[in-house]
């Protein structure tokens, strides 16, 4: 039957006319979403068309508007009618009797019906006074009446929705913050309500209405493709429950999946989740754009007023090598060039979370367009920045969500498509696979001052069920996948062991102190063997409760806290064998000698610094890379005196230099030379910008040396000049006394979030403490600091178990006020 055929059989009918050629056209095959919900918008507004005209005979400044999902002509099978009765008032029970005429026949076929009669001044009235209102008014459409009352109440309902907007838009968002809390996250949802979840219909309609104050606009992008793909699910559902739900319950899940044509409900959720992501992550930058707009329009005639006139450059400042902050967003430095830089998106991205600012979408969009591909292997800064990235907490996940949004995730890390958007149908899970795998690694970053290795950890949470998107065992094939990723993005043959075994074996610890006899040998010595090493074993133990932590509430208790840490303990005992001893000094090269008897001989420091980079990569299809810098090798030999340590790391951190690792040692002379020389050897960075002078560098150490540099002071200043921004609230610095780690000198062990003069703060607690730096082994691996410094008393040996002790408290308490 034809659309004409139907609405034939409305106009010859009547309501039971309707109700007909309403099933026919619902049980169409050929015909469905945007075009069936158009059809049946259009059947309805023939029949109320019909019985509006019929009802109101002579009646005259009267007319019927459909608002809403209605008024937006989308029909789902089981939506409701919002309808308004709109009059001039001038002959109020003709009015009402003709909406009697119209609803009694809605209500006799059983359909919902959201209904009002009202003065366009009634209606205006109502609308300021409830925002729902008049957020259906902004999808007004005329039926039948008087079209020229519709379009006055249209127009007058627009003029105020936007000279409100400044008003009514704060109130929108905090509407749709309380419903998302009560209604959680449609994209993480097993049993998602599309209309009222964050994400879901509801938000989408939310989008149109701040389009529709002309304040700010949504991200166009797949928005409009992503809200249709929710409301044909919602069609689907309705078709197959006959009810009007918006809820997707599991048991209806694989119905709605066969009514849409999809494999399956796994399927289904995909899809589903898919379009809310969109919409969320749409949402995101439409209410941060209304924020700023917001609050410019606040500042601005103040501004003005002091300035007077004219309009002030914003302020920006940098944050990363080609990146800076501006307006609370991060965005791209104007000398930024993506196409050259294909560490951009990571350093951009890392520097956001750092600071716990948001991405902007331009950047993010730019960066995606124009960004020339990482090689294979990434060179050292991309995967520092991705461990930085990884390591900054609760930030990470919404900077991590607008580069998926653009699909910079899945172009870095091509294994990350088979995991996107995956539904967990575990009532213990309470994320998609790839959110919990982000999840992991937020709960991960509490727990990098417990390991040696944090880049190891915060990878190893990001890969461990990498698995999942592959059929069989997803432990089995997340090992696969994890060793491939691994040496992708840079990791050296050891480092891949190892994080291959944290993938494979991310369930044994918890496996094994829930379902095990602990007091068995056998059962301890087989997480031994499976484990292999202290410091393998070390990353497991944190990784399984970053792991249950993210989870769900269900996952962890302090009973399996408690029987994995003993786990642990016993298998630590069977590996005991692995302590840590100082590392024997290589023998100089010709060059560290050369610095060294130039120190001596001038009595002063002298240095050297050399750029270092790593060969080029070929990836296939593309021209050969030029060479990737590693940063610069930064030699430094000074006289042996006190406080060398905190006065280079000091003069460094003035300079705005990176600390990537530094190794000081005692140096011995050749035969024949006299006194003593302390070497350091440092790899560095520039924060952004070039590289100081040599030779600068040198004359401020000197003057470090000698305490006319106040470099506590010069720190300080800057501190106050660049107010600390809120940035992620990292995990306290922890200081620790390795027992039992070297027969010749004290270790004390430091790891703490790296920061502009750190180790200068390190440095400086050390030596107000009275001990003699040994030596020193510092590495910074994303943004945390992993050092080692070996120190003895005045008579060159190991401190008191009391004295260690007291030292450590004391440089915790420096580094934690």
């Amino acid at each position: 039957m034809t659309s004409t055929d139907v609405h034939k059989d409305v106009e010859d009918s009547g309501p039971s006319g309707y109700a007909a050629a309403r099933l026919r056209l619902l049980q169409e095959g050929a015909r469905s979403g945007p075009p069936r919900r158009s059809a049946l918008a259009d059947l309805t507004d023939d029949w109320l068309s019909g019985l509006f005209t019929a009802g109101s005979e002579a009646l005259r400044g009267v007319s019927l508007i459909a608002v809403g999902g209605y008024g937006r002509g989308e029909l789902s099978p089981r939506s409701d009618l919002d309808l308004v009765l709109l009059h001039d008032g001038s002959d109020s029970g003709a009015v009402a009797a003709l909406a009697d005429r119209i609803w009694y026949p809605v209500w006799d076929l059983g359909l919902a019906l959201d209904h009002s009669v009202r003065t366009p001044a009634e209606a205006r009235k109502t609308a300021a006074e409830d925002l729902k209102v008049q957020l259906g008014l902004l999808d007004a459409r005329h039926i039948a009446g008087d079209l020229g009352l519709t379009a006055g109440l249209r127009t007058a309902v627009l003029a105020d929705w936007r000279n409100q907007a400044p008003k009514r838009l704060p109130e929108l968002q905090e509407l749709c913050a309380e419903r998302a809390e009560r209604q959680g996250e449609l994209q993480y949802l097993l049993e998602p309500d599309l209309k009222e979840a964050r994400g879901g219909l509801r938000d989408a309609t939310a989008l149109r209405a701040v389009a529709a104050s002309w304040l700010a606009d949504a991200p166009r992008e797949g928005l409009d493709d992503a809200r249709r793909r929710l409301l044909d699910v919602r069609d689907a559902l309705h078709l197959t429950t006959g009810r009007a739900t918006d809820r997707l319950a599991l048991q209806e899940q694989d119905q709605v999946a066969a009514e849409l044509g999809l494999l399956d409900a796994d399927t289904l959720l995909r899809q589903v989740y898919e379009a809310a992501r969109v919409i969320s992550y749409a949402s995101d930058v439409t209410w941060r754009e209304v924020g700023r707009v917001l609050r410019s329009r606040a500042v601005r005639p103040r501004l003005r007023a002091m300035l007077g006139g004219g309009k002030p450059a914003p302020e920006r400042s940098p944050l990363a090598e080609g990146v800076v902050e501006q307006d609370g967003e991060v965005v791209l430095a104007r000398a930024a060039r993506p196409d050259r830089d294909p560490v951009l998106p990571l350093r951009a991205a890392a520097a956001a979370a750092q600071a716990g600012l948001p991405l902007s979408l331009h950047a993010v969009r730019r960066m995606a367009a124009g960004v020339r591909p990482l090689p294979t292997p990434w060179p050292a800064e991309a995967r520092e920045q991705l461990v930085t990235l990884l390591g900054s907490g609760q930030p990470t996940i919404d900077v991590w969500e607008a580069l998926e949004a653009e699909g910079l995730i899945t172009q870095m890390l091509p294994d990350w498509e088979r995991v996107r958007c995956r539904p967990q149908r575990n009532a213990v899970h309470i994320w998609t696979v790839d959110r919990h795998l982000i999840e992991t690694a937020v709960r991960a970053s509490e727990f990098t001052r417990r390991v040696h290795r944090p880049d190891l950890l915060l990878v190893a949470a990001l890969l461990h069920d990498i698995g999942k998107g592959w059929p069989g065992d997803h432990s089995v094939a997340g090992e696969i996948i994890a060793k491939d990723v691994a040496a992708r993005i840079g990791f050296d043959r050891d480092d891949v062991a190892v994080l291959a075994t944290l993938v494979r074996h991310h369930l044994l610890l918890v496996d094994t102190a829930t379902r095990r006899d602990l007091e068995d040998p056998a059962t301890v010595r087989s997480v031994a063997e499976a484990v292999g090493s202290q410091g393998t074993l070390e990353l497991l133990h944190a990784l399984t409760e970053a792991d249950a932590l993210a989870t769900g509430p269900a996952a962890w208790s302090s009973w399996r806290g408690s029987l994995v840490a003993d786990l642990v303990k016993r298998v630590a005992a069977v590996l005991a064998g692995d302590d840590l001893e100082e590392p024997e000094a290589a023998a100089p090269t010709a060059e560290q000698e050369r610095l060294a008897i130039e120190a001596v001989a001038t009595g002063s420091p002298v240095l050297s610094l050399r750029a270092q980079t790593e060969p080029p990569t070929l990836t296939e299809g593309q021209p050969a890379a030029d060479p990737e810098p590693l940063g610069v090798e930064l030699l430094i030999a000074v006289p042996d005196q006190p406080r060398v340590l905190p006065a280079v790391a000091g003069v460094l951190a003035v300079h705005r230099l990176t600390v990537r690792t530094a190794e000081l040692r005692a140096l011995d002379l050749p035969d024949g030379v006299e006194g003593s020389v302390l070497l350091l050897n440092w790899r560095v960075a520039a924060q952004y910008g070039s590289l100081p002078q040599a030779a600068r560098l040198r004359a401020d150490l000197v003057r470090a040396l000698d305490g006319s540099l106040d470099v506590a002071g010069r720190l300080a200043e800057r501190d106050a000049a660049y107010p600390r921004r809120r940035g992620v609230v990292a995990p306290a610095a922890r200081v620790t006394v390795a027992p039992a780690a070297s027969r010749h000198a004290t270790v004390i062990e430091v790891r703490a979030q790296d920061a502009p003069g750190l180790l200068f703060r390190i440095g400086r607690a050390l030596e107000d403490a009275g001990v003699r730096m040994r030596s020193a082994h510092v590495s910074t691996l994303g943004a945390n600091a992993v050092d080692a410094f070996y120190v003895t008393d005045g008579k060159g040996a190991p401190l008191g178990a009391g004295e260690a002790a007291s030292v450590a408290r004391k440089l915790e308490e420096t580094l934690r006020g």
